[in-house]
């Protein structure tokens, strides 16, 4: 149960700060801390997660990072479901709190940091270069987890090169899905958004779960395991 919590908590956060910054702070009239800032923002809730809780749940914080640990062998099957599932209500959580949060003032939540693609893309990008962008992305988010975490890793600096990966990844793909390889993320926005959020939700649930699947197999090859 700490872990689930930990999980839980550690997506909150990573919820909160990520998707927080995009609503609230990214185009604030002056100060606005743009694709730069946010692109930080969510890397610095990976890093900060990942040495405040890593050592309880390991700080997955994402479905896909959990089922890609276990493609790669390193998870077991039987704590998908809870890691999974605590990761999503901490998501949810968040984008209630942020919900109220971005109201505060009496405007619309307007997208609301959802992913999507075509005309609901940043870029306007289509839905191939959505697909593709999320594969790929998500794919070497994985072998940089898996990497960095590797017993034959240097010890003690995972939480910076993941959270670094992190922050790369949206500095790429912002403006192509506003950027998810997360499912969690993808689904609290997207639930409060509603409409074409939620009819592109597919694309950010499935194409991250297999490009993690894949990246956590090859791994495992690549590591000879």
């Amino acid at each position: 149960m700490k872990s689930y919590a930990a999980e839980f908590l550690g997506t909150f956060w990573l919820v909160l700060g990520g998707c927080g910054s995009a609503v609230l702070a990214a185009a604030f009239p002056g100060v606005g801390i743009g694709l730069l800032g946010v692109s930080l923002a969510f890397g610095l809730t990976v890093l900060t997660s990942a040495y405040a809780l890593g050592h309880i749940s390991g700080a997955h914080l994402n479905p896909a990072v959990t089922i890609g640990l276990w493609a790669g062998g390193r998870f077991a099957a039987n704590a998908l479901l809870p890691y999974v599932l605590a990761q999503v209500l901490g998501a949810l959580a968040a984008a209630g709190v942020l919900y109220v949060i971005a109201t505060g003032n009496g405007s619309n939540i307007g997208s609301f940091a959802a992913n999507g693609y075509g005309e609901h893309s940043p870029g306007n990008y289509s839905m191939t270069a959505a697909l593709v962008t999320e594969f790929v992305m998500t794919f070497m988010f994985l072998l940089v987890i898996l990497g960095a975490t590797d017993e034959k890793a240097p010890q003690g600096f995972a939480g910076i090169a993941i959270g670094l990966a992190l922050t790369l990844i949206h500095l790429i793909s912002i403006p192509v899905t506003n950027t998810s390889v997360n499912p969690a993320r993808s689904i609290s926005q997207a639930v409060f958004v509603g409409g074409w959020a939620l009819e592109q939700l597919w694309l950010f649930m499935v194409v991250p779960v297999v490009a993690a699947a894949c990246a956590g197999m090859v791994y495992k090859w690549l590591r000879g395991a």
